[in-house]
């Protein structure tokens, strides 16, 4: 590819994945045009050195390329300046959106990368809208995984935490927050994040912890917080209950086991035979369940089973539709402590529910002879006892679906435990009929239907968890008394005295209850807690609730969206956000989940490092919403290559912009304006043209901006500024500024040239924040930040038939690059053409003859315009660019016929013998019958391809030997 300066002989779209890097060769070649054009820069040196005195930009004229070091000076210059905090000058609504907190324990990832760079597109478009725009930033306690951080820390220090007292732990754990919790925080403001740090929060803040409290107390106050046995995901090292969202499934390799159950008061061969994963669990039968329509055990139903080595206990054999009777025999053990199905079958039809596990995943006395074992080792052993009893009918390779703990990895046990619950049905009709009545929209909408399914299903929320790190319940218990019936509620622990005193008298003692609320219950109330709730008489309350939009995966619709609406109307009235963005999984090229495991995890801070932020972000916002995006390491560098080139357009715009210092010139390109139609009716076809399809491209991508169609955004300002304006406009701009020698010419193209990336850098900017910025900044009498620049306007005027006009140049051009290209024409040499065209499109063709010229090498002072075909169209390359739009090029002017001849014999009979060995063998039976099809499919295709070429040549030699120009040749 030659440079900018020299048209391509590809087409327009390919010049920028072979060489981005366009401009700089431009400069060396315009001495020689107009050494004039230059005189300028010794001036415009002073506007560079005004832009970099205060060390934070640097400018296109003096930097190669972008250096993305910068990006850290720039985003503190915008610190500094004030420029994330919302701004009610221009009044408007607010627009609001609160940062899903990231665990204070994290380290940034692609998850984080995500929603980042999606928020903060919101969030500057908005700005530049001039909403007042807040983005609340802050994170998450994390209660199991920051205590696993610490007692692991500890650990190393030879530290247990059984040694600590519960206040030394805590303290020992804010200690590790108030050194290494910041981490993530610095992570994400390397993204760019443009969030009011003033108004960070962590969940664990004392005006959180208030709402946390208040929370609890009114909704155990209406009934809706309730202590009970049920079944839980427990972890047995943590020893505390955990979140569906914290337990991971795997496929792991395992083993069915096939164990004989005898029928009570039935022969010594009469016996059904269960399949079970795990076996342990037996002592925990209470009973033994077939399908009531296989009629292969329906004689057994109302009978009694023995559960093995129980020394005879008796169960009953019932009959459920829960029974798969593909499954293994189709005869299931019923184990209501320790399944989850299995404890709602027994809760609906009233079987016993029998634990038979320790807090530490050991059996305990129910497992009789078992107990004291670990779960693991009391499988081993039972199952060895069963081989040995006879019991043991068969043990068979089975792949297990196996709940591992998130953070600790270890095997999930479901067991029942008494904790505390949220009643959750009254809550989530609230919050259904919210979508139903359009107060909160969900987007992609297809989630809608998951999220009205999870509410229409909710089951009870189990809030307590038996940790130290997080809020402490506010229940307290009476010394004394029975903990199940007499606990107090309160919002202190001086108020639960003085309750209990009330109601006790006074000298009885009080202590709180250990647990912990899960960490989803404070960040279910994160929209309101962070503006002052429960004040609601707090300004940031009154102007910013309810809030505009929450963006997160949508792998969290049910744990934390779903929740934050059912307390935000419980509590304030309000669905807390009128929209929900949900964005997808990021995975790797292939497809793949990133995982250690697999040695794909992409850390985003290393791309940042050899792509850049405004490329990462660009790459990770071209997803479609709600759908998995697929990340390649070819992306970022194509997105880098954008980078680059921007930079470079930059480059140029600013070595052809007046010096400073002339100001007549500088009066006369600030006077063209382009928001009326006789403005752009005045305008050369390139300038009319490139103006228009900027307009439209303004009012296509805001109302994508505003319909969060944000990947739509990025993919038409792409296609735009490469291969509209700087494959096109760029180029054709040079014929005015060094060929015309006219100044009102130049003129022109330099106020378009302005006005057309000024706004391109615009649209860009909520995408690519901090190369923008750097560009904005050097531009000349541009005033303040593009981070608070006016959004470009809507609705500006176009010129519909301009398009159809220059497409037709487009056209021409590219029919001309590409004859030159078949001829093998060298770039360098200029040649004819007669342009053939009805008079109206020869109009104005001619009247950008230099253009046509330029960009398609040809020799200006040849270059002709006619209604009928040339003399020597014979002897001339015959081009149909359009309808009513043809040119002529001679043969004479392009190649050395004679040379060309025997170029083309030559390849012919190159193509020949190869084409001759490939049909060879094809014809031979044994290659097409043996060979694999696909080899024999790819030689075929290989075998027409070179058909496809030899007739290609062959015509063309003809067309060559046709000519009158190969006798006089010869």
């Amino acid at each position: 590819m030659a440079s900018m300066a020299s048209p391509s002989l590809l087409t327009p779209f390919s010049v920028h994945r072979i060489n981005p890097l366009l401009f700089s060769h431009r400069r060396r070649r315009i001495a020689k045009v107009s050494a004039a054009h230059f005189a300028h820069l010794k001036h415009r040196f002073f506007s560079v050195a005004a832009v970099s005195q205060n060390g934070v930009f640097s400018s296109p004229e003096t930097a190669k390329s972008f250096d993305f070091n910068s990006e850290q000076r720039i985003y503190s210059w915008w610190e500094s300046h004030g420029f994330f905090k919302p701004n009610f000058d221009q009044g408007g609504d607010p627009f609001v959106i609160s940062m899903p907190p990231p665990n204070v324990t994290g380290s940034l990832h692609m998850g984080h990368a995500m929603f980042v760079t999606l928020e903060d597109v919101m969030v500057r478009y908005n700005r530049m809208k001039g909403r007042p725009t807040l983005w609340i930033p802050g994170t998450d306690h994390a209660g199991i995984a920051t205590q696993l951080v610490v007692e692991r820390m500890l650990a190393s220090q030879g530290i247990k935490r059984s040694d600590l007292s519960r206040e030394e732990f805590v303290n020992h754990v804010w200690e590790w927050k108030e050194k290494y919790g910041g981490t993530i925080t610095k992570q994400i403001k390397r993204l760019g994040a443009s969030c009011d740090w003033d108004r960070e929060h962590f969940t664990l803040d004392d005006q959180l912890s208030r709402a946390v409290v208040e929370a609890f107390v009114r909704l155990h106050d209406k009934g809706l917080i309730y202590k009970g046995s049920y079944m839980v995901n427990w972890s047995p090292h943590l020893q505390t209950a955990v979140s569906d969202l914290e337990v991971e499934y795997s496929e792991e390799p395992g083993f069915l086991y096939y164990i004989k159950y005898r029928v009570a008061g039935g022969s010594r061969s009469d016996f059904l035979t269960i399949a079970t994963t795990r076996p342990e669990t037996l002592f925990g039968d209470t009973a033994v369940a077939v399908h009531p329509e296989d009629d292969r055990y329906s004689h057994y139903i109302g009978s009694q089973a023995i559960v093995p080595m129980t020394f005879g206990r008796h169960i009953p054999i019932i009959s459920s539709k829960i029974v798969d009777k593909e499954f293994g025999t189709g005869v299931l053990k019923i184990s209501p402590g320790h399944d989850h199905n299995d404890y709602l079958l027994a809760r609906k039809i009233g079987l016993p529910i029998l634990n038979v596990m320790n807090k530490d995943g050991t059996m305990n006395e129910v497992a009789g002879l078992y107990s004291g074992l670990d779960r693991f080792e009391a499988r081993k052993k039972l199952w060895k006892e069963l081989e040995e009893t006879g019991l043991a009918a068969k043990k068979e390779p089975y792949m297990l679906r196996v709940p591992r703990s998130q953070r600790g990895g270890e095997i999930i046990e479901p067991l029942v435990s008494k904790q505390w619950f949220v009643t959750m049905e009254p809550l989530a009709e609230k919050a259904l009929s919210a979508v139903q009545r359009g107060e909160l929209t969900i987007l992609p909408e297809r989630f809608e239907k998951i999220y009205n399914h999870w509410l229409s299903n909710i089951k009870d929320w189990c809030i307590s968890r038996q940790l130290w790190w997080g809020h402490r319940i506010p229940v307290w218990y009476v010394v004394g008394k029975d903990s199940d019936e007499d606990y107090i509620v309160a919002r202190s622990a001086e108020e639960a005295l003085g309750k209990a005193w009330e109601m006790y008298g006074k000298g009885v003692e009080v202590y709180q209850d250990p647990d912990v609320l899960d960490t989803w219950f404070s960040s279910a109330l994160w929209p309101f807690s962070t503006l002052g709730w429960p004040d609601v008489s707090s300004e940031d309350f009154k102007q910013f609730y309810p809030t505009t939009m929450l963006e997160t995966g949508h792998d969290i619709l049910f744990f934390w969206v779903a929740r934050m609406v059912m307390m935000g109307i419980e509590f304030t009235g309000n669905v807390p956000f009128s929209y929900v963005y949900l964005h997808g999984l990021i995975r790797d090229s292939q497809g793949r989940k990133m995982s250690k495991t697999l040695g794909n995890v992409i850390d985003p801070l290393d791309m940042i490092k050899e792509y850049g932020t405004d490329a990462l972000r660009f790459t990770l916002a071209l997803g479609t919403p709600g759908q998995d995006l697929n990340l390649s390491m070819e992306r970022l560098t194509s997105n880098k290559a954008f980078t680059n080139k921007l930079w470079n357009a930059g480059k140029f715009v600013l070595q052809n912009l007046p010096s400073q210092s002339d100001f007549a010139a500088w009066d006369a390109l600030l006077a063209y304006k382009f928001d009326k139609e006789d403005s752009l009716t005045s305008l050369p076809l390139a300038e009319c043209w490139v103006v228009s399809k900027l307009h439209l491209l303004i009012d296509l991508v805001t109302r994508s901006y505003d319909k969060f169609y944000f990947g739509d955004v990025a993919r038409e300002t792409y296609d735009f500024f490469w291969a509209e304006f700087a494959d096109w406009y760029i180029e054709a701009s040079k014929a005015r500024l060094y060929q015309s020698g006219n100044p009102s010419i130049a003129s022109v193209a330099q106020a378009v040239l302005l006005y057309v990336f000024e706004n391109i850098l615009k649209i860009l900017h909520p995408f690519m924040p901090f190369v923008t910025e750097e560009l904005w900044q050097a531009l000349p009498h541009r005033e303040g930040a593009l981070i608070v620049s006016s959004w470009p306007e809507t609705s500006l005027p176009t010129v519909a038939s301009v398009t159809k006009q220059f497409e037709n140049l487009q056209a021409l051009t590219r029919a001309i690059r590409n004859a030159r290209a078949e001829y093998s024409v060298e770039p360098a040499k200029r040649i004819s053409a007669t342009v053939v065209a009805s008079p109206e499109v020869r109009n104005y063709i001619a009247k950008e003859k230099e253009v046509l010229a330029l960009l398609s090498r040809l020799d200006l002072q040849s270059t002709y315009f006619s209604e009928i075909p040339p003399g020597d169209a014979n002897q001339s390359v015959h081009l149909v660019a359009s309808e009513g739009l043809e040119a002529y090029l001679p043969l004479a002017g392009m190649v050395d016929i004679t040379a060309e001849l025997q170029r083309l014999n030559s390849r012919l009979s190159k193509m020949e013998g190869e084409y001759g060995g490939i049909v060879a063998r094809l014809g031979s039976s044994e290659f097409v019958e043996k060979a694999p099809e696909a080899v024999v499919r790819g030689v075929r295709e290989k075998a027409a391809e070179m058909e496809e070429k030899i007739n290609l040549t062959k015509n063309r030699l003809a067309f060559l030997k046709s000519t009158n120009l190969v006798s006089d040749a010869a």
